[in-house]
């Protein structure tokens, strides 16, 4: 029989899936990481924030050290921003972000470089960085060189980095530790590049364990606003499938998918009450997407997704965005109680 389950269910849910409720365990960033399917990092102090608001107690320097330890990776993953995953995470989501091949689009190619320039560039990216950290100008300079393409130079220069994002999607650049004065490097990924099919066992339960029960085309929005290959997705949630590691659920007349393994735990309905302040561009948002009512208002979108790609701090209640926050106070939309935002705004300070 089909588990049937209200929206409240699944909210409540997900609070705890995501370690909103703070585990008394320790529990360490590289683990904090896995179970969000990555944390958000275009913004490094974000990225510390995301990880301590999950720690009972926080451990101040412990991402950066997980970095720089090579526990985590940082790269372009999940719709082509900075992300710090492990390396099993990165190695089978930028599989499937590769497997898109976005940057054979026309509307690409006329906006950056074409599919003959993005091939040489990665053959010299692969020489390049092969045993090798170099820095965005050396790297550019190598490039370059290699490629006897001038103008190349002005499209791996800027800082959003576009084209460099499909070379980390082939598997063949991650960033590496900060130059002595601190500048951004770059090196080749420890990590081998699975094969689609192999990827797909990886990151879609890990996305169902965080952010599920959810739609193929819910998944495909936050990996890749929707670019995977339709016949692709289908294909790899139809496996999963077959082999019983992922379930049909209902959800208010939704058929939606889940792990299998989270169907008990589903069926119990645990409840999460506390209010919880989080930061600019948390998991908690980023997973479902701003696009989704059922967690954040349609009338206040706009106060969380703002302009230039920036995602407010936001109060969290019950498994739905509340309000957003900044140092100065609070703007609700949501009633959320008095006590527990106070207790929470004390934990920060």
């Amino acid at each position: 029989m089909t588990l049937s389950l209200s929206w409240d269910d699944v909210l409540h849910w997900r609070c705890r899936q995501q370690w909103l409720h703070r585990p008394a365990q320790a529990v360490d960033p590289v683990a904090v990481v896995e179970r969000l399917a990555g944390v958000q990092a275009q913004v490094a102090s974000c990225a510390e924030q995301a990880v301590a608001a999950r720690q009972a107690r926080p451990d101040p320097g412990s991402v950066r050290q997980a970095v720089q330890e090579q526990k985590l990776v940082k790269t372009w993953s999940v719709r082509g921003t900075l992300h710090l995953l492990t390396p099993t995470q990165a190695a089978a989501q930028l599989t499937l972000l590769g497997a898109a091949r976005t940057w054979e689009k026309g509307v690409w190619q006329r906006t950056f470089v074409t599919v003959a320039q993005m091939d040489a560039m990665a053959e010299a990216a692969r020489e390049a960085l092969d045993g090798h950290v170099l820095t965005r100008e050396q790297l550019t300079a190598a490039i370059v060189e290699h490629a006897g393409d001038p103008s190349l130079a002005e499209h791996l220069k800027s800082g959003w980095g576009a084209v460099l994002k499909p070379l980390s999607w082939q598997g063949l650049l991650v960033y590496g530790p900060n130059s002595d004065d601190n500048r951004v490097t770059f090196t080749r990924p420890s990590f081998e590049i699975p094969e689609p099919g192999e990827a797909a066992r990886v990151v879609v339960p890990a996305y169902l364990g965080a952010y599920g029960p959810a739609s193929r085309e819910t998944f495909d929005q936050w990996l890749i606003r929707g670019q995977s290959k339709k016949a692709m997705l289908r294909q790899w949630f139809a496996g999963l499938h077959e082999d019983g590691l992922i379930a049909e659920v209902d959800v208010e007349g939704e058929r939606l998918w889940a792990r299998t393994e989270d169907v008990d735990s589903l069926a119990a309905k645990p409840r999460f009450d506390e209010v919880r302040l989080l930061p600019a561009f948390d998991q908690f948002v980023l997973g479902p997407g701003t696009a989704d009512e059922r967690t954040l208002p349609k009338e206040h979108r706009a106060e969380v997704s703002r302009a230039g790609g920036w995602i407010s701090p936001v109060v969290a209640y019950r498994g739905r965005i509340a309000g957003t926050w900044d140092g100065d106070g609070e703007t609700l939309w949501d009633k959320v109680p008095a006590a527990k935002l106070t207790a929470e705004r004390r934990r920060l300070t």
